[in-house]
């Protein structure tokens, strides 16, 4: 039998109160910055304003998210060592705290650089930036598997985290370009935008190691904590359900990277209206605020791994209209987006509320796991997806023959860089949806998780 966990029921069923569940959610107020604008703007900041070319400006985003492939599971072994030394993993939440310093520099780039300096400042901060977001990240999603909760506690505590994340990625994702100055950016402008987020990012991260420290204080698991550190990375690599999970979510997090990536690209080229930026990410954002409810209300009814599927599918279904472009006309186009939303909802809450179903599943069998080690290995997929994405859309523009240019020039570009930044945001996004979808049906641990909590 491959159970949950074997526990009497009253191990976990604990219902979290709502204070302490909005304080650890806005936590993710900070991360849905970085995750955010970095993806949004830093890849158009390199080759429009920096005038790093598009195949230099990916390399640029690609290498630093290399290095969390292992950084990430070396964060998530020193955070199973920290829980097991002192009972929780509250030192490395507060060092990831640093993080918005890092955000700051990473577009404060010294106004005498372009070209390849340029790149190599912004990738030195990236990867200073990355760990520091795996230090904060790797105990904050582990915090699912350290409390005493059953199978719908854990995606009604993920909901929590998602509405807030949504906010913050709504919010950062709309003033980020404002604040750098619009259609008229300059380095002066995402300068001081870099500055204003990164307040605001400090402030949401510590309330966040607060509300961590309140839920563990109502629900923490009091059972002992297990093996950790490297064994339990030899688990998790072994455990055949955490492998097609975070496969599908790797295929996932390249996707919804690529779409945000292409995002400037597609409203200037493609729709001719720079203008148009906010409109889009708002109509991808701000759909997941609506319809996270109604996305654990169908988790509820069909079971978490039914509905990403039909998520997965939707995604693919509206990037194919984005991918006919203007002929399509602008309401379609943006109602497209709107579905990429909805789905997007799904997509980060579902698979972060079965990644916990997992390691309970791993505890269960094996005796005890790392829970930060598992969610190390996660968040290395989930960072490497964010590269690998904006490394995707960097390479479409680089065979399409895109000219980058610094602020204030507007280069004419061929018609098959026009048509690679179409087909780039629409086409290549299906078909990586598409994938994701296959992988994610591999995994079949949902059906025996929702039967023991």
């Amino acid at each position: 039998m491959t159970g949950l966990d074997r526990r009497p029921a009253a191990a976990t069923d604990a219902t979290l109160p709502r204070g302490p569940l909005a304080g650890f959610a806005a936590g993710s107020l900070g991360m849905g910055v970085w995750v955010t604008v970095p993806g949004l703007l830093l890849l158009y900041f390199l080759t429009d304003v920096l005038a790093v070319g598009p195949w230099l400006a990916g390399l640029a985003l690609l290498l630093p998210k290399i290095a969390d492939v292992l950084l990430h599971p070396w964060v998530g072994h020193r955070a199973d060592v920290e829980q097991t030394r002192r009972g929780d993993r509250r030192r490395l939440l507060l060092l990831g705290c640093a993080l918005p310093v890092a955000f700051a520099a990473l577009f404060a780039v010294p106004g005498g650089l372009t070209g390849a300096p340029a790149a190599a400042w912004v990738a030195v901060f990236f990867i200073a930036g990355n760990l520091l977001f795996a230090a904060y990240q790797v105990p904050y999603l582990a915090t699912p598997a350290d409390l005493r909760i059953g199978y719908h506690e854990r995606t009604r505590l993920m909901a929590f985290r998602m509405v807030v994340l949504t906010l913050g990625i709504l919010v950062s994702g709309l003033l980020a370009p404002l604040l750098t100055g619009g259609d008229a950016a300059t380095r002066g402008g995402y300068q001081r935008m870099g500055v204003i987020l990164a307040v605001g990012m400090l402030v949401a991260m510590l309330v966040g190691v607060a509300g961590i420290a309140r839920l563990r204080g109502s629900a923490a698991d009091r059972t002992p904590a297990g093996h950790g550190g490297w064994r339990a990375l030899r688990v998790a690599l072994r455990d055949a359900q955490f492998r097609w999970l975070v496969a599908a979510y790797l295929a996932m997090s390249t996707t919804t990277h690529l779409v945000l990536a292409g995002v400037p690209y597609y409203a200037e080229y493609e729709l001719r209206a720079p203008g148009l930026t906010t409109v889009l990410v708002a109509a991808f954002v701000a759909p997941a605020l609506l319809v996270t409810p109604l996305w654990l209300v169908v988790a509820r009814r069909v079971g978490k791994q039914r509905a990403l599927l039909g998520a997965q599918g939707a995604f693919a279904v509206g990037s194919l209209v984005l991918a006919v472009g203007r002929p399509a006309g602008l309401p379609v186009l943006i109602a497209a987006v709107a579905v990429l939303g909805v789905a997007f909802a799904g997509m980060q809450l579902l698979p972060f509320s079965m990644l916990p179903d997992v390691i309970r599943a791993a505890s269960s069998d094996a005796g005890g796991t790392g829970a930060g080690t598992y969610t190390g290995v996660w968040t290395a997929a989930e960072a490497t997806g964010a590269a690998l994405g904006p490394y995707a859309y960097a390479l479409c523009l680089a065979v399409g023959g895109f000219v980058a240019s610094t602020a204030g020039e507007s280069p004419v570009q061929p018609d098959a860089a026009l048509a690679a930044v179409r087909y780039g945001f629409g086409l290549l996004p299906a078909v990586a949806m598409l994938a994701a979808l296959l992988l994610q049906r591999r995994y079949t641990l949902d059906a025996t998780a929702r039967t023991t909590t």
